[in-house]
Formats: structure tokens, sequence, C-alpha cells
């Protein structure tokens, strides 16, 4: 299945929208002008995008500690986000989640989450939420290869196929969990574990926009029609540091740099658009600089924005649940 020039459009700009935040966020955050922790996702575009570009407002997405390409890929707006990580009071969470915990529910995003293996559980109850209700609303847990260690994320396995939930397990294996080798703490393919809980699973280049797409489009498609849930484990790369200051030493000298020339997932993308003359340079050049005008502009916005009052410390701290 081919994706029209609209949808090629959209999903070039919301990668490069991700890129050029998280490397506005990288200068922020050295430059001290930013507060708290924060986990970049540069290098991973493919992943979000092709799976969320799948996605409508039914669906729900729980994202990790690496959530801002995530939040960006579900339709979260950038400037609301660069306000909360810059920890502003129009923030998307009022300035008082920071990076770690940015969440817009009128968006579907549940969240980014600092527990390694939180997602999960979580998008396992707003799955069974959408089963009930008949909504055909499908459910995407992204976790790292670190998390897909961890109970909650088996536990959440064997819960979404013993209730058959409309759920996709996506696996993004950056190679590191935070800095052991993935190859070693998570000993081969995830498809094997997904097997074992009677889920089906594929293993998917994530460099590969068209890739990540149309696995994406199959997994989705079975949870919708009442095929239960699956998994995939998407194998990609981060070119920063698990965290900002991370010196990174565990990589091997010049290893960044060879996957950006090899497997940049934009790069891969231009590549193929314009050998098949999907879309050409001009145009694609066009996208790239408006989404970093916009992202230029949020952090404008952000820097001179005000901080939360002493008035606000304490709203949102009890919820009020009306059934």
């Amino acid at each position: 299945m081919q994706l029209s020039r609209d949808e090629l459009r959209t999903a070039y700009k919301r990668m490069c929208l991700i890129r050029h935040f998280e490397d506005a966020v990288h200068e922020e955050f050295s430059a001290g002008n930013i507060p708290g922790f924060v986990h970049l996702y540069a290098g991973e575009e493919s992943s979000a995008v092709g799976v969320c570009a799948h996605l409508d407002d039914r669906d729900a997405i729980a994202s990790t500690h690496r959530g801002h390409g995530h939040c960006i890929a579900k339709g979260c707006d950038p400037k609301g986000m660069m306000l909360e990580i810059f920890g502003k009071k129009d923030g998307l969470c009022g300035g008082k989640g920071g990076s770690m915990h940015i969440a817009d529910l009128s968006k579907g995003m549940m969240g980014a989450n600092g527990i390694v293996g939180g997602g999960p559980p979580l998008i396992c109850g707003a799955a069974l939420t959408a089963k009930y209700r008949k909504t055909g609303g499908v459910a995407i847990a992204f976790v790292g290869d670190g998390a897909s260690n961890q109970g909650t994320t088996f536990e959440s396995y064997n819960l979404a196929k013993v209730w058959d939930l409309p759920v996709i397990f996506v696996v993004e294996d950056n190679r590191y969990a935070e800095s052991t080798a993935s190859a070693w703490s998570v000993g081969g393919s995830q498809v094997g574990r997904a097997n074992g809980f009677g889920m089906p699973g594929e293993e998917v280049d994530g460099h590969d926009f068209f890739a990540v797409w149309e696995s994406a489009r199959q997994a989705v498609e079975r949870a919708r029609e009442g095929g239960g849930p699956s998994l995939l484990h998407v194998k990609l790369y981060r070119y920063y540091g698990h965290f900002e200051g991370d010196a990174s030493t565990y990589k091997a000298p010049g290893e960044v740099e060879q996957v950006k020339t090899q497997f940049d997932a934009l790069d891969m993308f231009k590549q193929r658009v314009t050998e098949t003359s999907l879309l050409g340079p001009d145009e694609l050049e066009d996208i790239e600089r408006e989404a970093r005008e916009i992202i230029t502009d949020c952090v404008a916005s952000a820097a001179s924005a005000d901080a939360p009052a002493n008035s606000d410390l304490l709203t949102d701290v009890y919820v009020d649940y009306k059934f």
C-alpha cells in the first residue's frame, strides 16, 4: 500500500519536527536553560511517526522517559511541550511534569513515564476501555529494550493476550539499555518472547520509515478487527546519550557518526521519495525549513514565558473522579 503525497509530507514534517525539537532541547539544556532531567529521541523518528501515522483520536499511546518523539508523532503541540520542558505555566502539564511526564489526554497521549516499564499496564487499561465501549480504538505501548525485561511488561503481555486486548507493544531497541548493550541484556529478538505469550511478533528496521509504517499498518488493522495484541521489535539507534550529560563512553569511537552516515532516518526517507519521484528535493527542503522555524519559535516562546505562580503549586494535586 502506497502513501499519498499529503501523507508523505505529514510524515516527513513530523520527523523533522522531532529532530529539530530534540536538537534544540539538547542545546538549551547544555546552556543551562532547562531544569530537571532530559532524555532525547533523535535518530528514532521513523518508529514514532511510522506507528502513529495509523492512529486517530480513538487511540491511545503510553510513552517512556524518552517521550518527546512519541508526543509529536501523536499530534501534541510542540510549543506546549517546549513550555513544559522549560517548566513554564502554560506548558502541557502546567510546567509541573517536565520532560519525563509530558501528557496530553486530548490527543490520546497518556504520558511519558519515568518508571521503566510503567507504560504497558496503563495502556492495557486504555485497551480494555476501548474494547468494553466498542470504540474501535487501539492502544500502543512504546517501551525500550530495558523495559522489555521488566515484570510489568511481561504481566501486560500476559494480560493483553488473556483478555484479547487491542494492544500493540512497540519495543524500541536502540542498542543500549542505559549503558548496557541490548545484545547482552535482551539476548536476541523480542519476537520469540511475543510468541511465548501467544502473540504474533515482527522485527522491523526502525531506521526505515516505510518498513515501520507497513508493519504498524498490519498490526493496527489486526487489533481494530478484533485480532488481539501483537508486538513490534523495532531496531534503531539513539544519537544522544541515555540522558543529557551522559558522556556515552560505552559507545565505540565514531559509532554515532557511522550510524548517521549509513542509517539516518530522515536521509533514508528523502532518498526513497526522491528516487521514486513522490516528493521533490525542493519540497522536502521547504518542509524541513518550516519545521526548523516552528521549533525556533517554540524555544523563543518558552524562554520568555511565565513560570508557575505560588498560587499554582497546590492545583492538580487531587483529582475528583465523577462517574
